[in-house]
């Protein structure tokens, strides 16, 4: 959530940022500086009202102390009218307060300068690539039919027991998938990150704080008896962590990483371009998530960014890395960039993994602040990405490593899997 008083005193900045997003924010920003001005407004009113009030109520403490009851009483009428008053203004300030907070949450977070312009995918840039495209051997096969063949995925099976985008893994397929696991998270905690086990469904406030609501509410899977929602990621639960708590400026940074089934109902997805592992209602992700200090965030962002090129090089999967533009940019991001892995018997490219950095933006929601040398408690940023979501890895896996013998499972997982090759 943007901040109000920087898009009190920055708002041309504001609206200009916005409009790379493609997003006319005038009226909401205009909205914003005027329910703004009407809350500041009311609120020194009441201060100034309460100050009296309580002026006048010492008044009347001398004067029945001095026996001047005549008095106290006429001053005690007006403190009375004082209260009906403060109530009234209480009222006021409560209504406009919500008034622009629901505002506020329609406004997505600002890009960053570097964020180049753009209104859809083909308008992301391409700042890295690395490993080379391999030439499969003719009869290869997409994921879904390797899965098949070598019984590794049972696709009907999991629309028999709850529905499409909910897959059976079995045999060696479910070991491949407890390999990737286990090999993320090992890395990530040898990069420093610590791990987390987290709850899978949050309640309303985590999801306000990290900006999944009011956004995505179709997006999600709802209990209603509760009142809470199953996670989309991992982020959602870790990142609220550190909700309505000041950390010492000393304990920065904190780094996480957990691995958690990720649930999301994709409504309106289908299409040969979702079938299989591509577009999923359930599957297993491993995030990492950090808490900076500002002047640090981006310098983390880019560590983020080559430690999940890492995960990639030792998979020996051929990926690239995208900047993405400002119309194709999450709801809380000033900064993402993208990977994504080749997918060779699809002769397309699969987004595997979002890092992005949402300076303030959560922070402000989650009331997640830092305490500096100063002593001043201060928004910090939140950082996120994934490291990895296993879906589309494990389509990459699959269709890149096929050779006409089997498909040969990468040197770094085999401690993992316990087997070098599927056939």
């Amino acid at each position: 959530m943007l901040q109000t008083v920087f898009i009190r005193e920055n708002r041309e900045k504001v609206i200009q940022a916005l409009a790379k997003r493609n997003f006319d924010a005038t009226q909401l920003v205009d909205d914003v500086i005027a329910l703004d001005e009407k809350r500041r407004h009311t609120q020194v009113e009441l201060d100034t009202l309460l100050s009296e009030s309580n002026k006048l109520s010492k008044d009347i403490g001398e004067l029945m102390k001095a026996g001047e009851k005549a008095k106290a009483a006429i001053i005690k009428q007006k403190t009375v009218q004082f209260k009906d008053r403060s109530k009234e203004l209480a009222d006021t300030l409560a209504t406009v307060s919500e008034e622009l907070l629901q505002v506020l949450y329609k406004l997505p977070n600002t890009p960053a300068d570097i964020v180049p312009e753009g209104k859809t995918p083909e308008d992301n840039l391409e700042v890295f690539a690395e490993g080379e495209i391999p030439v499969l051997h003719e009869g290869a096969l997409p994921h879904w039919e390797l899965a098949k063949k070598y019984d590794l995925i049972d696709f009907e099976l999991g629309v028999k027991i709850t529905g499409a985008g909910f897959p059976v893994y079995k045999g060696k397929g479910a070991r491949l998938q407890r390999a990737l696991i286990a090999y993320f998270l090992d890395k990530n905690t040898a990069a420093g990150y610590n791990e987390y086990q987290v709850p899978h469904f949050v309640n309303e406030a985590s999801a306000y704080g990290t900006g999944q609501l009011p956004d995505k509410e179709g997006q999600m899977y709802h209990d209603a008896t509760d009142d809470l929602y199953l996670i989309p990621t991992a982020e959602v639960p870790v990142t609220n962590i550190f909700r309505d708590v000041i950390i010492p400026g000393s304990e920065l940074p904190k780094l996480c990483t957990a691995y958690t089934p990720c649930f999301r109902r994709e409504a309106g997805s289908y299409g040969a371009h979702v079938r299989g592992l591509n577009r999923l209602h359930q599957f297993d992700k491993v995030e990492i998530v950090r808490v900076e200090h500002p002047d640090k965030s981006y310098e983390a962002l880019d560590g983020m960014v080559e430690h999940v090129k890492t995960l990639l090089r030792e998979l020996n999967l051929p990926y690239r890395v995208l900047r993405l533009c400002g119309g194709d940019m999450g709801f809380t991001s000033a900064l993402t960039y993208d990977f994504e892995v080749f997918s060779t018997a699809q002769d397309r490219w699969l987004e595997i993994s979002s890092v992005s950095n949402f300076e303030t933006f959560q922070a402000n929601r989650l009331k997640l602040r830092f305490r500096d040398k100063e002593g001043k408690n201060l928004l910090a940023h939140t950082l996120n990405g994934s490291a990895l979501a296993l879906p589309r890895v494990l389509a990459g896996l699959l269709e890149n490593h096929q050779t006409p013998e089997g498909i040969v499972i990468p040197e770094v997982l085999r401690p993992y899997t316990g087997f070098d090759i599927i056939n």
